[in-house]
């Protein structure tokens, strides 16, 4: 991955804090809108999602996941032109007594302190997601694919 590629994924993932939840629902593809955080720790993002949802059975029951994130739209940019990262990886599950689970949780109230009320409620869960591989749109015919050692080592790397 190059410089620029990597102050453009950098620049989508800690600006934006909505992504498109891909999962496979029944054998179909689904998708559906999550909030995520990034985790310095492991070098991979975080959801927090409640069991009563379709997309955390779904990644119970078939954990590899894709989430997209774009760029807010712009009247400048067409939307072809805006630039995205597509990341694809294995979704876990992380129970309240994991190694990890206060730094998790930590880094994902870092980011959305509002939420720290749903952590009480019984129905909602910590995913983990472990990057294998991204695709980055940084623009018109501006398309990279960056390898998951890449991607979760910028993602463990300082954030600006």
């Amino acid at each position: 991955m190059n410089d620029d590629d990597a102050r453009n994924l950098n620049a989508i993932l800690s600006t934006q804090v909505v992504a498109a939840l891909g999962t496979l629902h029944n054998g179909e593809p689904s998708v559906s809108m999550v909030p995520f955080a990034v985790h310095a720790a492991t070098g991979g993002l975080l959801i927090h999602v409640s069991t009563l949802a379709t997309h955390t059975k779904d990644m119970l029951g078939h954990p590899t996941i894709s989430l997209l994130i774009t760029a807010p739209l712009t009247p400048d940019v067409r939307p072809q032109a805006l630039p995205r990262v597509t990341v694809r990886g294995a979704a876990s599950p992380l129970a309240l007594g994991d190694a990890g689970y206060a730094e998790a949780r930590a880094a994902y109230l870092a980011r959305f302190p509002d939420s720290a009320l749903m952590f009480g409620f019984a129905d909602f869960s910590l995913f983990h997601i472990a990057p294998e591989n991204a695709r980055l749109i940084g623009g018109f015919a501006q398309a990279t694919s960056i390898r998951g050692d890449d991607v979760r080592a910028l993602l463990s790397a300082p954030r600006p």
